[in-house]
């Protein structure tokens, strides 16, 4: 019964240990999901650019423009469009193409943006 009780405390730890903003609410992040096709990604990515996503970072040479998958060019898009419109009803949804996570996906110079 211990062995459990340790268990159960530790998950609870890691989870207190999840990074937290100053409201203690936790960060989330809207990306591609790994298992979506390419073309599920691209016309996702084209309707989050059209509705509310700001996608000048993902344009030609711009600081998200690498790496220039189709992948990483939705993430930033979707993340756009969710933490834009998340506060009016918005999912991370986008035909079962997105994921949320808690862990900041920006990197080099390519900075994902969140909103409390």
């Amino acid at each position: 019964m211990s062995t459990i009780l340790a268990k159960i405390l530790l998950a609870f730890i890691f989870i207190l240990s999840i990074s937290r903003n100053s409201d203690a609410q936790f960060e989330d992040y809207c990306i591609a999901d790994e298992q979506a096709t390419e073309d599920v990604l691209q016309n996702a990515m084209n309707w989050a650019c059209k509705n509310g996503a700001d996608c000048s970072a993902i344009q030609d040479y711009q600081s998200c423009f690498f790496p220039n998958t189709t992948k990483d060019h939705a993430s930033f898009a979707f993340n756009s469009f969710y933490q834009n419109m998340k506060h009016n009803g918005a999912s991370c949804y986008f035909t079962a193409a997105a994921i949320l996570t808690g862990l900041n996906p920006s990197h080099d110079s390519c900075k994902f943006e969140y909103l409390p």
